[in-house]
């Protein structure tokens, strides 16, 4: 199954400190071998956020790639769950909180799932239109949402940067989000770290995912946002379906 599904899906992922950090706490998986793909973003300070988003990465990067559809998507859901204990109880033991976003996408049988928590995003390019499919869990979106700030001032918010959901975050269990759809041949997502989607306008994202080779795609837009001074770290994984996705 692993090889059947590595040839149906043409992806690749890169990642970059940005233009005014010296680490990265951003983390990301790209397996089309298991049509599984994921970034998520760390957060915590002197490295733990680099700490949170390896363990999301090396958990997701230990699932087999042979799982059907609803095995997987549960694998990926306890795996999730189990680093966001072990995040917890590290940061109860160091007075802090360690933590980290997550968006995961997973494509199986014509149809994708895609799990989130935090700000980092999934966006799904079809027939040249950009759709965002992930909702952020985020202060700026909840007043965009109470009609208290408009959607064009929501990335220059003084509080945009303020989540409300992490892996590893909050005193209740982890709330994971979770959309399904089909996907048609064609179909191109990104998964990005909003290091990405807060130095990009949508335009710019959509036409630089759009060009010939899907796998060019993260290398042009983590250029495109280092030549915008990202002052945050920036990652992005770009996943084009084939004919039998």
């Amino acid at each position: 199954m692993s090889e059947q599904l590595a040839t149906r899906f043409r992806s690749a992922g890169k990642t970059d400190p940005g233009a005014r950090r010296t680490h990265n706490e951003d983390s990301y998986v790209d397996r089309p071998d298991a049509g599984l793909w994921a970034v998520a973003d760390g957060a915590g300070g002197h490295e733990a956020g680099e700490v949170a988003s390896g363990m999301i990465r090396d958990a997701l990067a230990a699932i087999p790639d042979d799982l059907p559809a609803g095995r997987m998507l549960g694998e990926v859901r306890q795996r999730l769950l189990l680093v966001h204990d072990a995040l917890r109880e590290t940061g109860a033991e160091h007075r802090g909180t360690i933590a980290s976003t997550v968006v995961v996408l997973i494509v199986r049988n014509g149809h994708f799932a895609c799990l989130w928590a935090g700000d980092s995003r999934l966006y799904r390019l079809r027939d040249g239109s950009l759709e965002q499919v992930t909702r952020d869990h985020s202060l700026v979106q909840e007043l965009v949402d109470a009609g208290m700030v408009r959607p064009e001032d929501a990335e220059s918010h003084p509080r945009a940067n303020v989540i409300t959901r992490a892996v590893g975050a909050g005193e209740d269990g982890l709330e994971i989000d979770k959309c399904t759809d089909r996907v048609l041949p064609g179909d191109r997502f990104l998964l990005c770290s909003d290091g990405l989607s807060k130095t990009l306008p949508v335009t710019e994202i959509a036409t630089l995912l759009a060009v010939p080779d899907a796998a060019l795609a993260p290398e042009l837009l983590i250029a495109a946002a280092l030549a915008r001074h990202a002052s945050d770290n920036v990652t992005a994984v770009a996943v084009e379906a084939g004919a039998e996705a």
